[in-house]
């Protein structure tokens, strides 16, 4: 739509609305990606003057001014700590897009980008805060029985392997106990490396997205080990009888372990998609009312 509205009526882009606000301070104060993107993509074919994106409105804000407000939705990302980082790199999008030299002026209240948006995101920061720790505290606790559960495992060997030391067996053994001791032991790390850092407003940038995700990443990677280890174990144990109760055992308990896995691994890549993605992108929905749909 803007895009044909820009083609035919070009002069539009230079209406503001009652409140003095063109098209670049609507795209920023809505939150459209897109839209700026486009806007972006006008300035530098020269289709659109700078000045425009140095606009005031009738309060004195600025583009950043605006950029520093919340959002009134949600973004595509879980929790509200992801929230609180997108918000984080909307500012910082719209900060960078600004020409070298562009000073943003106080507002009619006296105020910088900076100090609009610590006060609009003063709510957010706690809740993200408080989903972190919430989170990270469950997480810690299990990543903890994890530890000492491993740590018994690589130092009790099963029955026979003494005499199998060299076989492929032992060795998956060996190599997964060590992996799920290790790569649980990260996870306590990460997770009360979270829990002690105080949740700033500068953290949810980088410090603790990427602590979370990392602390995730080595707390399924030491279920997937553990299970390895057990599975091997076990095997040393039954490995002269009941074999095909045994191998079915297996079958059956790598099917469960994968199917509630399903059911987690949607919020891990969720995680992982909202802390590499550099610039933040909306959702669409397109809601069709009942009565057109019985129509």
């Amino acid at each position: 739509m803007v895009e044909k509205i820009i083609e035919i009526y070009p002069v539009a882009m230079y209406d503001v609305d009652k409140d003095q606000k063109n098209i670049v301070l609507l795209t920023v104060e809505y939150k459209q990606p897109s839209v700026y993107e486009l806007l972006l993509s006008l300035r530098r074919k020269n289709v659109i003057k700078d000045s425009v994106f140095t606009e005031v409105d009738h309060e004195g804000n600025s583009a950043l001014h605006l950029a520093a407000t919340k959002a009134e939705f949600n973004w595509p990302v879980p929790g509200a700590a992801s929230q609180m980082q997108w918000e984080i790199r909307w500012y910082e999008y719209i900060k960078n897009s600004m020409k070298r030299g562009f000073l943003p002026l106080l507002n009619k209240n006296g105020q910088t980008p900076e100090e609009v948006f610590t006060k609009n995101h003063e709510d957010l920061v706690k809740e993200g805060g408080n989903w972190l720790i919430s989170t990270s505290d469950a997480c810690s606790v299990v990543a903890g029985l994890f530890v000492s559960i491993t740590f018994s495992t690589a130092t009790a060997l099963p029955d026979g392997i003494e005499g199998n030391k060299h076989s492929n067996a032992s060795k998956i053994f060996a190599g997964s106990s060590f992996v799920s001791f290790y790569s649980s032991l990260l996870a306590v790390v990460m997770f009360l490396a979270i829990l002690t850092s105080g949740c700033r407003e500068r953290d949810f940038r980088h410090a603790l997205p990427w602590k979370l995700l990392l602390g995730l990443t080595a707390f399924y990677m030491s279920i997937a080990s553990t299970l390895v280890s057990f599975t091997t174990g076990h095997f040393f144990i039954f490995r002269d009888q009941l074999k095909f109760v045994s191998s079915t055992s297996y079958m059956v308990a790598y099917l469960l372990v994968t199917l509630f896995s399903m059911g987690v691994f949607p919020l891990y890549f969720h995680l992982a998609w909202a802390t590499l993605k550099k610039v933040p992108q909306r959702k669409y929905r397109v809601n069709i009312p009942h009565w057109l749909l019985e129509d």
